[in-house]
């Protein structure tokens, strides 16, 4: 049920991020607006410190941060689930816990857009990509206003949506994809919800020209340090799942075809994955 009097909830899901969960919370403190938000923390269980060092925030900020903690390492798609289902804002923003924002005003900005643009349904930025060491390894030189449809992303399209840029509108059928069975098969959350969100709303993505958060690449995260070849494999399971559980126009079909013939063909060649090829061709044909 949505609380009237919040605009926003910030819904954060964190595992093992002792090193870098103060600087995300910080990051979502320093929000300034015109409107309440509050910040819902999802914490999988960790085993380092992370826990106790969002419990001293939640008790520095009573009534501004809750803590929702589970007994059991759930998975990041669990903890999502559970996060987002104490968000009560009009509005949802995502940032997972190693990653923070970087601009006073994304929030506001944001909810300004969404509140002026009822044919989006999420407003997004662009961000930074660091190390470890804080060093940038990538940033857009030149940011210009962006637009994604759900054909964009079926396409493959989705620059510069990142999940700490999410701001999204907080409907039931924006969150029912979490009833489905084969959302617990995915890797990418993040993908799938950008398309169940745009093909159940009709509503686009925009893409504010302003770098306002930072995606850190680290041994810890759930993608950035995973084996290419691990990866590729994650990808084309998701690419499956994606042409098997949205609908789409025969052009668009045509479309994923050669986006796979492209993309993933090759890969799945030279690793002798000649069943799965076979099933996806079969399928698009």
């Amino acid at each position: 049920m949505i609380d009237e009097e919040v605009m926003v909830s910030i819904c954060c899901i964190t595992y093992n991020h002792e090193n870098f969960i103060a600087e995300a919370i910080q990051s979502f403190l320093m929000q300034k607006t015109n409107f309440k938000f509050d910040i819902i923390i999802g914490d999988d269980c960790s085993s380092d410190k992370t826990q106790s060092i969002i419990k001293f925030y939640s008790e520095t900020y009573p009534g501004k941060i809750k803590l929702i903690s589970t007994p059991t390492n759930s998975g990041p798609h669990k903890n999502l689930i559970n996060c987002i289902a104490h968000c009560k804002g009009k509005y949802i923003a995502l940032c997972e816990g190693d990653d923070y924002w970087t601009n006073e005003y994304k929030l506001q900005k944001q909810v300004d857009f969404l509140e002026n643009n009822a044919d989006f349904v999420i407003c997004c930025h662009y961000h930074k990509v660091i190390n470890i060491n804080n060093e940038t390894l990538y940033v857009h030189p030149n940011p210009k206003p962006l637009v994604h449809t759900y054909t964009d992303l079926l396409a493959g399209k989705q620059e510069e949506t990142k999940t700490a840029t999410v701001v999204y509108r907080n409907t039931p059928e924006t969150i029912r994809l979490f009833s489905k069975p084969w959302f617990f098969e995915c890797h990418a959350g993040d993908k799938m919800f950008k398309l169940w969100a745009t093909q159940r709303t009709g509503g686009k993505i925009y893409v504010i020209p302003e770098v306002m958060s930072c995606y850190r690449n680290h041994k810890g995260g759930i993608w950035s340090m995973i084996n290419t070849k691990v990866r590729m494999e994650m990808v084309i399971s998701d690419f499956n799942l994606i042409i098997k559980n949205f609908t789409y126009s025969a052009i668009a079909k045509k479309k994923l075809l050669l986006l796979y013939i492209k993309r993933y063909l090759l890969f799945e060649l030279q690793n002798k994955r000649f069943r799965k090829a076979y099933d996806t061709l079969k399928y698009l044909l």
